[in-house]
């Protein structure tokens, strides 16, 4: 990597920070990537990615790898959990693509990440380093220079902080903490072969409930068959939030006692040794400093819901990218228009999100009855309620 002229520094090595690696990458500028971990990896299970994302994917010249691993759904499913009966889908074939330039894929979370690595590692603009805890992070005369905890020092041009939900660099402009949602999930993906037959396994599907849901769907070519399940705990406190004393497999299981015989199936296949309280945080009016800017869930984490959390962090990676094309060497004025754009984009999904939470765990008889309704009476090509999501198209051409 030439040293010569100093790199951007981005912090944290995860789906967000490679693409934003990947897109600085493409402005013929140098780049430093910067992971706490002893190597760059990704847990968890599947993820999905709408068109807002595949879009980033194949603007940043990975989407061929893509197809090789993912999965193309052909319906993304609302079924109740409890009657096991459908209440409404989405067509995600030709129309989708149509619609929206790009398709629906979902893929093992690894397998998306490792994508974007071997890209990073193919570029001669981008350098990968790891062990990297970062404890300070400082802005002075038109340089910014990062200390880690084992004492390594980077210099660079500026940096973006894409150290997620518990982002560290965050905290350079507001003390706030995570907010619980009192929900928790348990992830795990089992061979296909183990899998009893509901409808088109190729679809995705989401089971919900009151306080609950499930969502299940193949990745890796079709290999494995990913299942979330999540739910709301009555044995939350703020006390004990810390704690796993909360959100337990036992309480899972009374949780989903009585919903139907394919979601109880599901259940008795789930990992249950590791679980994820599932967080968010209010929306910032600011994540801009000089040279110093956040994207990802170190900007915007958001609740699931939606499948939106990677999504945002692709927009966020091409949106910066055109930002940084059209101000040239301005860095500053770079990153102030690409918050200006970002921050309403995303606290809009955040906000979503939570109350879209709200409608698929609703608890009241007529809420229930007016969401069923509603849902029942719309067709398969009616976008109107993902348009805002799927169809964002301002991140697809170079600039």
């Amino acid at each position: 990597m030439n040293t010569e002229k100093k790199p951007f520094i981005v912090i944290g090595g995860g789906i967000g920070g490679l693409a934003t690696a990947l897109g600085i990458a493409e402005t013929k500028q140098y780049v430093k990537v910067l992971e706490q971990a002893p190597e760059f990896g990704e847990i968890g299970a599947g993820i999905q990615l709408a068109a807002n994302a595949t879009n980033v994917l194949q603007r940043l010249g990975v989407m061929d790898k893509i197809n090789e691993i993912a999965v193309f759904p052909k319906r993304l499913v609302l079924m109740d959990a409890f009657s096991g009966k459908e209440l409404s889908a989405l067509d995600l074939g030709d129309v989708y693509k149509e619609r929206y330039g790009a398709p629906y894929v979902v893929l093992h979370r690894s397998d998306l990440h490792r994508v974007l690595a071997e890209a990073c590692e193919s570029s001669p603009y981008i350098e990968l380093v790891t062990n990297q805890t970062i404890i300070e992070t400082v802005e002075n005369e038109g340089q910014v220079t990062v200390t880690s905890a084992n004492g390594d020092q980077h210099i660079g041009t500026a940096v973006i902080g894409a150290d997620g939900l518990w982002s560290n660099a965050r905290k350079l402009f507001v003390e706030d903490q995570p907010v619980c949602s009192q929900y928790v999930a348990y992830r795990g993906a089992l061979p296909m072969e183990e899998v009893t037959s509901h409808g088109d396994l190729d679809d995705v599907y989401m089971w919900i409930g009151p306080n609950l849901h499930l969502v299940q769907y193949p990745v890796r070519r079709g290999e494995l068959y990913n299942q979330v399940v999540v739910f709301k705990s009555s044995q939350y406190t703020e006390e004990n939030e810390k704690t796993d004393q909360w959100g337990t497999p036992e309480e899972m299981d009374r949780v989903f006692a009585g919903t139907c015989e394919l979601v109880q199936n599901a259940i008795s296949f789930i990992q249950r040794q590791r679980r994820w309280p599932m967080y968010d945080r209010l929306p910032i009016n600011n994540w801009t400093k000089g040279r110093i800017t956040l994207t990802g869930d170190a900007a915007h984490p958001m609740l699931q819901y939606l499948a939106q959390g990677a999504c945002q962090a692709l927009e966020d990676a091409a949106y910066l990218t055109d930002m940084l094309h059209k101000n040239g060497n301005n860095v500053e004025q770079a990153f102030l228009e690409y918050q200006e754009e970002r921050i309403p984009r995303t606290a809009n999904v955040q906000t979503s999100a939570r109350m879209w939470g709200e409608i698929i765990h609703n608890t009241t008889d007529a809420g229930i009855l007016l969401r069923d309704t509603i849902l029942l009476n719309r067709t398969d090509k009616d976008f109107k309620f993902v348009d805002d999501f799927h169809g964002y198209n301002k991140t697809f051409v170079k600039a």
